[in-house]
């Protein structure tokens, strides 16, 4: 089991301007993390994840760009297979593409233009569409919500195939990694939820004649830099997100503990993760410097 850790920026920040974002990518690259995941949310703080891994993908050589998560209803699948597929492409290779149906919010429903009902039925027949346009030279297609003769989409990626990430702790969401996914990469979970839910991704892609490869399972973390108390801010969104635990159960607050709680999610067989860190350190350098001292060594 390969154990990697990337590191991502939440949908509350910019990631601090051109000059702090660029000391991030390349104090990441520096250090050896495996990625960089970039939240989607366009009524907030965070820049475009196409964007922000696009600028990261021109800085480093090794890096991974990788999306915590992109939402796919309300987007163009040719369009949008287009530009990741020319990202991997002028990236050598290092895309890690993951999807969301988007947050229950106003503003970010208006912004897509789709009814919340029909997110889960636009983003099942988007989704396919997208391996299709990867992988195949022309495609066909007549359905609910799109319809393609003779589309061709170049350049291809480099990676073939490209391996999609779904989040989600949902019992539906959970089905539909099964049944469509290559990856799970939860947020705000216990041990015990990501055990649970593996069971159920598992089934359902039993059910769908499909197996999910035993290096795809992973975790995104937040964790609260330094050892004090959870930010007032941080308890609240967890309070609201997961009313049935206590904030420290999934979220730990300085990096010996976080180490601590990713050792607990390796015991269980995953070996993915992405740390996101609750605010912005003064010093991006000094940050992932720390960071990388404590838990770069459970990478193998």
């Amino acid at each position: 089991m390969k154990v990697r850790i990337g590191f991502g920026l939440g949908t509350a920040t910019s990631g601090g301007g051109a000059g702090r974002f660029g000391q991030l990518v390349d104090a990441l690259e520096r250090h050896g993390f495996d990625s960089l995941w970039l939240s989607e949310r366009v009524t907030g703080a965070a820049v475009d994840p196409v964007v922000g891994l696009s600028v990261a993908a021109g800085r480093t050589a090794r890096l991974k760009l990788g999306f915590s998560v992109l939402v796919l209803p309300g987007r163009n699948p040719v369009l949008l297979a287009k530009q990741l597929a020319s990202l991997d492409f002028l990236s050598g290779g290092r895309l890690l593409p993951a999807f969301g149906l988007g947050v229950v919010d106003g503003g970010e429903q208006q912004a897509f233009g789709v009814a919340r009902e029909e997110r889960a039925a636009r983003f099942d027949e988007a989704l396919p569409l997208l391996r299709r346009f990867w992988a195949e030279e022309s495609v066909d297609h007549d359905g609910r919500f799109f319809h393609y003769e003779g589309m061709r989409v170049q350049p291809k990626p480099v990676q073939q195939p490209l391996e999609v990430w779904l989040g989600g702790r949902a019992p539906s969401e959970l089905r539909r990694v099964g049944r469509l996914g290559d990856g799970w990469l939860p947020s705000f979970c216990t041990v015990d939820d990501v055990v649970a839910g593996r069971a159920t991704v598992e089934s359902a892609a039993a059910e769908a004649r499909r197996a999910i490869d035993h290096e795809h399972w992973g975790a995104l973390v937040v964790y609260a830099p330094g050892d004090g108390p959870l930010p007032e801010r941080l308890s609240a969104l967890v309070a609201a997100r997961r009313p049935d635990v206590d904030a420290s159960e999934v979220v730990p607050c300085g990096v010996v503990a976080l180490r601590k709680h990713l050792e607990r999610f390796i015991d269980t067989g995953f070996s993915k993760f992405v740390v996101v860190p609750a605010v912005d350190p003064p010093s991006w350098d000094d940050e992932v410097a720390s960071l990388a001292a404590e838990v770069l060594s459970l990478q193998s």
